[in-house]
């Protein structure tokens, strides 16, 4: 029985564990009834990398790293290699990955078929920017190399594809000089929605910037905020905290990627205790706590970008009913339609027990990558939320009538008829599809839901 990471709609599949090209080429040949789909660390929210009835290629044991080029600026690695696997390998040459996302459990494979964003999209787009070459297997032509000048229009769609142009077998990636395992972060406390809007709409300087909002509180004070703005620390800078010493926090850096988290949440923890009341308290004292202002903060690396790591298995919070991650883009100049949506998420007191706010910039990759010029942000949600699913239905109609979109990494309940308008460039999607996989060997949950492997939808 599989799930996303939300924990909401479960499948029964087939796994199998590949140990290589020919196992995963083999499968391709295989499959039948519902198809296939890979899978890597199971960190989509949703049903993208389940397949109800039919196979699922587990990758994580495909996890090697072949090579890093650090004259070129170039790593190569398997599909399972996760994100904290590639950053401390490039840390003992100096280098690390441009892109970061919340987590650093995310395979490679993943991060691509998800094209993965961080706190520096504004500045430095999203992952699949930095992509040079994906090995593929499809289903029509075996295993494949694509790149940007050989076949964009497979790369791309490949991109923000959700796995179902082909399986990646492994890619390579352009990387860049890690200055120091620390970030300079300036810190801004807000009093309301308003105010934050204001804070965030101004120039950005700084390379990456994040803001988590307090959805839960009433009032003028609805969508508070702590506002976070860093840039990498560089040694001549500012020296990081005494208590161990750069060179010591620097040294144990790579050991602190690949540490277990502090705490997991049991199985079968009490989704009850997770309440609005206790929440909006929660909320209140973590602002409470934060400075007024604050400039320069050094703040080690793996706990500023991937601070829910601390917490293990955190999504057992919400009970046995899971979750829903609801992420979406407002183009820049829609920022009514952005307003528009804050209240109706008032209006409807949707119990928002974590909300992320950033900027966007410029679109890059392929048609169902999710970044747009803008603003975008991410609440978690109770699944079991009386109502919640009406709720989202109306904002995802705001959002299309805005032109913006969901993330479909992250989805659950999108309706098929909603796809076409927040994603309107579908057809050369499909085109791709029909080039790789005719027969629709590639198929999960998600996609036939929203009708994106059409015999089977």
């Amino acid at each position: 029985m599989l799930s996303g990471w939300g924990r909401t709609a479960r499948s029964r599949c087939r796994v199998i564990a590949p140990h290589g090209v020919d196992d995963i080429l083999q499968a391709l040949a295989l499959a039948a009834g519902n198809g296939l789909i890979a899978r890597g660390a199971g960190r989509s929210y949703g049903d993208a990398a389940q397949n109800g009835g039919g196979d699922v290629l587990d990758m994580t044991g495909l996890d090697r790293i072949l090579s890093i080029d650090a004259e070129r600026g170039l790593i190569t690695a398997q599909a399972g290699a996760t994100v904290a696997q590639l950053m401390a390998r490039l840390a003992a040459h100096g280098l690390t990955l441009p892109v970061l996302p919340g987590t650093r459990h995310v395979t490679l494979a993943g991060a691509i078929a998800s094209d993965i964003h961080g706190k520096n999209h504004h500045r430095d787009g999203a992952f699949a920017r930095h992509v040079a070459a994906i090995s593929l297997c499809t289903p029509a032509h075996g295993l494949i190399e694509v790149a940007p000048d050989t076949d964009p229009d497979l790369f791309y769609a490949t991109l923000g594809g959700m796995g179902l142009t082909g399986v990646i077998v492994g890619a390579t990636l352009r990387v860049e000089p890690l200055p120091s395992p620390w970030v300079a972060a300036d810190v801004d406390r807000t009093d309301g929605l308003t105010q934050t809007l204001e804070l965030m709409s101004g120039a950005e300087r700084r390379r990456y910037s994040v803001a988590w909002l307090d959805l839960l509180a009433e009032g003028p004070k609805m969508g508070r905020a702590i506002v976070s703005r860093a840039d990498p620390l560089v040694p001549d800078r500012k020296t990081p905290p005494a208590r161990r010493g750069r060179r010591a926090a620097g040294s144990s850096y790579p050991g602190t990627l690949s540490r277990g988290p502090a705490f997991e949440v049991p199985r079968g923890f009490p989704g009850a205790l997770l309440r609005p009341a206790s929440m909006r308290m929660f909320n209140a004292l973590r602002w409470r706590a934060t400075p007024r202002r604050e400039r320069e903060r050094p703040l080690a690396l793996v706990p500023y970008f991937f601070p829910l790591d601390v917490l293990g298995e955190w999504n057992r919070l919400y009970g046995p009913a899971g979750l829903i991650q609801y992420q979406f883009v407002i183009p820049s100049g829609e920022e009514r339609t952005l307003e528009r949506c804050f209240e109706l998420m008032r209006a409807r007191r949707l119990p928002v027990y974590l909300a992320v706010f950033k900027r966007f910039g410029p679109a890059f990759g392929g048609p169902l990558s999710f970044p747009l010029k803008g603003w975008t942000l991410a609440i978690d949600l109770p699944a079991a939320a009386p109502g919640l699913r009406a709720a989202l239905d109306e904002l995802d109609e705001l959002v299309a009538e805005g032109g913006g979109r969901v993330y479909l990494s992250k989805d659950i309940r999108l309706r098929r008829d909603m796809l076409a308008e927040m994603y309107p460039q579908l057809d050369r999607f499909h085109a791709q599809r029909a080039r790789v996989d005719p027969h629709e060997a590639l198929r999960s949950d998600l996609a036939r839901r929203l009708g994106l492997c059409g015999a089977a939808g």
